[in-house]
């Protein structure tokens, strides 16, 4: 060896390399990643441990949503407003039921043709779209977002219910501006108001015939993909959900206050003024995730959406979420995603998101993978011979 190669190898061995024996097999040392989302697990020994805390997180989540401030449920009340048949494959209907005493959801409902049992159901969240559920049903704007459409031909019964401030409630002042909601209900909040009315199309469904209302996923992009987690975390029907670019968290993001901005579309009015104070909420959102554990969650982002800095920290979150689905023993139920095409639903984070809920949803069956047996094989009848120019 020449003794510039020497040098180099040399420089290349990490100074973590240990061999206290002669023969000794070359160790290196993995340093542990800390992170302040350990406050998660911090003090947890076992699954018992961590079942008072999260009672006591699931609590100051409801405390964060000020659910004890919301309306008593309304019966139903659903009406089928008008039915298509599209391409042969699956029932279309507007529907709309009661969400408060003096106010009804409108949401498009899909439901495949050839269902022969009881099928499972998914509760699509659609983003900040004036007409969200018109677009998740693939009827305006972005096809990739139409998941109503998608899910209904792989076999899925679908509810697209729209926020509440878009579509056919569209305030006037206009799409997703809050003022109406808070001046009807000031001590509510507006997630604790689209939480609850998601947990209504949950009640829809398992009001179906053809819906099994025990495999119920939820999935949504961007304004949707947090609305996915929220829900999932507020009604433990939900059994799989995926969020996808859903928006950043509390703590390391520099525009903390936009989730309580003084105007237009306000998350949370009450901790308006803690925020002002640099006071962060008692509960951040590694502590609403993990309180879906062990039921299966996927998060899909991109790296490049919004703030890197704080896209980085979401992974750092997300390992530490990970710590809670093995603590449940529930691994294989946790998954993300990261990629580096921004705010998007891109054709493979479509696949992964619908491959989650056909894994975790359908039967063991709808999945599985077979091997190339002599049965499925015929003689091959082309001319074999070899072809010339």
């Amino acid at each position: 060896m020449k003794p510039a190669s020497l040098a180099l190898t040399l420089l290349l061995i990490p100074f973590s390399l240990r061999a206290e024996e002669p023969n000794a097999v070359p160790r290196f040392d993995v340093p542990e990643i800390r992170s302040s989302w350990d406050d998660l697990t911090d003090g947890i020994e076992s699954k018992d441990d961590w079942h008072k805390r999260r009672a006591v997180l699931k609590q100051r989540y409801l405390d964060l949503l000020c659910d004890q401030h919301k309306p008593e449920k309304p019966a139903m009340e659903l009406v089928v407003h008008e039915s298509v048949i599209v391409d042969g494959q699956y029932r279309r209907q507007l529907i709309s039921y009661a969400v408060e005493s003096d106010e009804r959801a409108y949401a498009y409902l899909g439901t495949p043709l050839a269902l022969t049992e009881k099928a499972p159901a998914i509760v699509a969240l659609h983003g900040t779209y004036a007409q969200g559920k018109k677009r998740a049903a693939g009827l305006v704007e972005n096809p990739d977002k139409a998941y109503l459409d998608h899910l209904c031909r792989r076999g899925y019964v679908v509810i697209a219910p729209e926020h509440f401030v878009s579509g056919h409630r569209i305030p006037k002042a206009g799409a997703y501006d809050t003022a109406e909601f808070y001046k009807k209900h000031p001590e509510w909040t507006a997630v604790g108001k689209f939480t609850y009315e998601h947990s209504i199309a949950i009640d829809v469904l398992q009001s179906l015939d053809q819906v099994d209302g025990d495999r119920i996923g939820v999935l949504g992009h961007s304004l949707g993909g947090h609305g996915a987690f929220f829900l999932a975390a507020y009604d433990d029907r939900i059994k799989a959900s995926a969020c996808n670019c859903g928006a950043s968290f509390f703590r390391h993001n520099p525009n903390v206050a936009g989730w309580s901005r003084d105007h237009w579309y306000i998350y949370f009015k009450p901790i308006r003024e803690g925020l002002l104070k640099g006071e962060m909420p008692p509960i951040d959102f590694h502590e609403i995730i993990a309180l879906i554990a062990p039921r299966a969650f996927m998060d899909l982002s991109g790296l490049n959406d919004g703030h890197p800095p704080t896209q980085k920290q979401r992974l750092l979150m997300l390992m530490k979420i990970m710590d809670v689905y093995e603590i449940e023993g529930a691994a294989e139920n946790f998954a993300f995603y990261v990629h580096g095409r921004g705010h998007s639903v891109a054709h493979e984070s479509r696949q992964l998101m619908y491959g989650w809920m056909d894994s975790h949803l359908k039967p063991a069956e709808a999945t599985r993978t077979r091997l190339v047996t002599p049965e499925s094989e015929s003689p091959d009848t082309v001319d074999a011979k070899p072809q010339h120019p």
